[in-house]
This record gives structure tokens, C-alpha cells and sequence, in this order.
């Protein structure tokens, strides 16, 4: 996207280390923790201004209305065609490119994340945690006694049926927990959502989609019915609070439905294959239609046609800063560096406070080669890391700025923070090394370096022992 960063990361939820003993045990709470697991080793995160700020229109008054602090919450766009959402980690929301190109409007996904808002703000991760933490210890000592029993009868099946039977005791006290934090948090969603002024109606309506899913088998379900246990009386529950809520048959506001259909567009147009894409919007007028059909023609790659298109939109809303963005991206890409400039410099004009509309600036002032430009691409890419200090394409393009104005101090320390952000700790160490030898004793970015090679060394011992 523009710019559409396409990124795998597998440290926001850490893989455990093998332990062949409890493998009953996991396979049993399978269905329960490894969709998140087994997200969190594959799947693919994606980057774009404008689907952020969309994201973010929705959030804020949901996140408000809980009292948490907006700011303080990092949202996570997984690109993954499922319908799922979930929070982890803290205070960390994901959000599955399915579920946003599968609702109907804004409002069912203001639900949806007004539904995750009651799981933070009501502390269920760390109680779910906690509940963990409880049940796993009687699967195991239900798991060692399955063993012993086969032992002694020298019957598998017999071991197999007693760890079995001790295993879903134990799920089934998990599964009634997690059923009452549901219904708290429905419940919680459904207060956010009178209170910044919208009906609950769209997360009724994402939860009748999951409805029709439960007669399914396991494979075929949505993740987010897996991992958010539903039950016939939080349908209930809704279809009554939705009745009640005073703003039951108000569609959400015109400019929250019309980012929407652009985000939706946009998803498509990069997600999908071209020809796809064009033929869903064949005929189309509406500006996400024309939308979607530029990105199609520019990934095809019909740089003409997509840029026709796109300056027919610019042309009727000449500052829009994301049809900028978006022009800079398929001029940069396709070797016109110097037209990109002009784009993407408008188009940080219009949104100065967007980092990754910086970062493709700053991309493009270094690939220009030009030496003047070398101090202003150094100058957006630190604004970038003001923001977002664990950015490892911000490091790497200050690493590259550094090393063309000759400071190989910094050139290592931007090194250093760039493989912190990937996780990658031996070059993280190695650079921090390598940078205290070249700064100056006791100077701040000194200080830096020897702080990441502490951090760095503490980690790999961590994961080393």
C-alpha cells in the first residue's frame, strides 16, 4: 500500500521451548492457545497510513469510552482473509485484513473493537493468564497419572482414556471461565457504544455471522469463534441491548462510511490479484471503486492507466494527502524517483504528523543519491523514530544516512537499534560493540550502546539457558 509494508514478526508472542512431556497437554488446549500461537509464528503483519488512521477513527471513541488512553494502545493489521480480532501481549489489539474487508460498515468493526476494549479495560488477559496457569498443572499431574495407569494395565488406551477424562475436566472449567469474560465484555461493548453515541447493532451483526459458523467443523470456523467462546445468551444479550440503544437505526457518520469503502477498496486493490480486483469494480463510479481499480492497474503493472485514474481523483480532491502518498508510491516504484519527491513532499505537507508517509520521503530523498538531500531524508527519518522508536526500516535507512554523511558511530548504533526491533540480538550486540568503539566515551549515543549490548546480551542468555 501506499506505502503497503508487508512484514513478518514472530516476536509479538514468543514460541515456547519444546517440552515433549506435556505434548498431550498442548495438543489439548490446542484449539484454545495455539491459534494464537500459531499466529504469532506466521502471520504477516501490513502497514499503511490511511487503513491506520481509518482503524484509528474507529478506535479512539471506543478505547475513550473505556477509559484507556488511546495513544497507549498499538493496533496490529494481520493479513490474514479469516474474520478474527483479539488483544495480547498488554495492550496491543489485532485486527485480521478479513475482518475488515468482510463488514458490512464501520459500525460492525467499532463492535468488534469496542467488544476487545472490554477485554483490556477488564483485565482478562492477565486473569485468563492466571486461570492458565492454574489449569495447565492438573492436565499435567491428570496427564502423569494416564501414563501410569497404562503403565500398569500395559493398555495405551487405558492411559489415553484417564488422561482424557482429567484433560477435559480441567478445559471445561477454562471454557467457563472464558464464557463469563465474553459476556463481560459484551456487556462492556455494549456501554462503549451508547456512550460515543452508536448502536451495538454491528457487533449483533458480526456475532450472527459467527453464528452461522458453529455448526461447522473446528477447521472450517473463523478463528474468532474458536478463541471467543459463543453462547446462545450473549445473542440474546444483544439482540436485547440493541433494542434498547436509543441510537438503534442511526448508520454511523458519512465520513466514517466513506474511509470505509476506501480502506475496503484498498485492501482489495493490494490483496488481491488484479484481475480480480478489476472485475469486482467493473463499471463503478464511486471514488473507492476508482480507487481500487489505480491500484489494480499500477500492481498489474499498467503504470498509465493507474496514474490516469489517479489524477482524475487528485484532480477533484487535490489535498488528499493519501492519493499523494499512493502517486509517490507508483512513481518511486517504477525508477521515477524525482517525480515521487513532488508527491510525497505534498503529501507530508498534508499530513506532517504520519510517520509512514515520512519514512517513503525520506526512502526516496536517499535513493535520489543526491548529497543535499541526504541531511533532510536524516531529518524525517529521526521524526519517524521520535514516534516509533522500534521501526527497523527507520534504522535501516538512518544507517544509510549516517554512513554517506561519514559517521560510522552512529552508522553502527542505527545498526544496533534496527536488529533490537527485528529481534535479531548477536547483530544487535555486534554493532553495539562495534559503535562504542567508535563514539565518543560517556556521549548519550555512547551511553545507547552500551545499554543494547547489556540488553542484547541479557536476552540471548535468556534464550540460550
Amino acid at each position: 500500500m501506499a506505502r503497503f509494508f508487508v512484514k513478518h514478526r514472530v516476536a509479538v508472542l514468543r514460541k515456547s521451548r519444546p517440552l515433549t512431556a506435556v505434548i498431550v497437554i498442548l495438543l489439548a488446549l490446542a484449539w484454545i492457545v495455539l491459534p494464537l500461537r500459531a499466529q504469532a509464528q506466521q502471520m504477516r503483519f501490513i502497514r499503511d497510513a490511511e487503513v491506520e488512521h481509518t482503524i484509528r477513527a474507529y478506535a479512539t471513541p471506543m478505547f475513550g469510552a473505556a477509559g484507556l488512553d488511546p495513544s497507549a494502545i498499538d493496533v496490529y493489521l494481520v493479513n490474514d482473509n479469516t474474520l478474527n480480532a483479539f488483544v495480547a501481549g498488554g495492550m496491543n489489539l489485532f485486527l485480521h485484513t478479513g475482518l475488515l474487508r468482510a463488514a458490512s460498515g464501520p459500525m460492525q468493526v467499532m463492535g468488534v473493537i469496542a467488544h476487545e476494549a472490554g477485554h483490556i479495560a477488564g483485565g482478562h488477559l492477565a486473569s485468563r493468564r492466571k486461570e492458565l496457569e492454574s489449569t495447565v498443572p492438573a492436565m499435567i499431574a491428570s496427564t502423569l497419572l494416564g501414563l501410569a495407569a497404562g503403565v500398569v494395565t500395559g493398555r495405551g488406551d487405558v492411559g489415553i482414556a484417564v488422561a482424557r477424562a482429567g484433560q477435559g475436566a480441567a478445559i471445561t472449567n477454562l471454557l467457563s471461565y472464558t464464557r463469563s469474560q465474553e459476556g463481560s465484555a459484551d456487556q462492556a461493548a455494549v456501554t462503549y457504544m451508547n456512550q460515543a453515541g452508536y448502536s451495538p447493532e454491528g457487533l449483533l451483526a458480526f456475532m450472527e455471522v459467527l453464528e452461522g459458523q458453529e455448526v461447522l467443523l473446528t477447521n472450517n470456523q473463523d478463528p474468532y469463534l474458536r478463541t471467543h467462546p459463543l453462547t446462545g445468551d450473549r445473542i440474546e444479550f444483544l439482540r436485547r441491548a440493541v433494542k434498547e440503544s436509543p441510537y438503534t437505526g442511526q448508520d454511523a457518520p458519512t465520513r466514517l462510511r466513506a474511509m470505509h469503502a476506501r480502506m475496503v477498496a484498498k485492501l482489495d486493490g493490494f490483496l488481491d490479484a488484479p484481475r480480480k480486483t478489476l472485475r469486482k469494480y467493473e463499471g463503478e463510479t464511486t471514488l473507492a471503486a476508482r480507487y481500487a481499480r489505480a491500484i489494480a492497474h499500477y500492481r498489474e503493472p499498467d503504470l498509465d492507466k493507474a496514474l490516469e485514474i489517479l489524477d482524475g481523483l487528485l484532480a477533484e480532491h487535490p489535498d488528499d494527502p493519501y492519493f499523494h502518498e499512493l502517486k509517490g508510491q507508483m512513481l518511486f516504484e517504477h525508477g521515477r524517483v524525482e517525480q515521487a519527491l513532488d508527491s510525497y513532499r505534498r503529501a507530508v505537507e498534508l499530513r506532517p504528523g504520519e510517520p509512514l508517509i515520512r519514512l517513503a520521503l525520506a526512502e526516496a530523498q536517499l535513493q535520489t543519491n543526491d548529497p543535499k538531500l541526504n541531511g533532510p531524508a536524516l531529518d524525517n527519518v529521526q521524526r519517524v523514530l521520535n514516534s516509533e522508536g522500534n521501526n527497523a526500516f527507520a534504522w535501516r535507512l538512518a544507517a544509510i544516512a549516517h554512513g554517506r554523511a561519514g559517521n560510522t558511530g552512529m552508522t553502527a548504533l542505527s545498526l544496533s537499534e534496527g536488529a533490537m526491533a527485528r529481534g535479531d540480538m548477536r547483530t544487535a550486540r555486534e554493532q553495539a560493540v562495534r559503535a562504542q568503539k567508535l563514539l565518543e566515551e560517556h556521549s548519550p549515543a555512547w551511553l545507547r550502546a552500551q545499554d543494547i549490548q547489556r540488553e542484547a546480551e541479557r536476552r540471548l542468555k535468556k534464550r540460550e539457558g
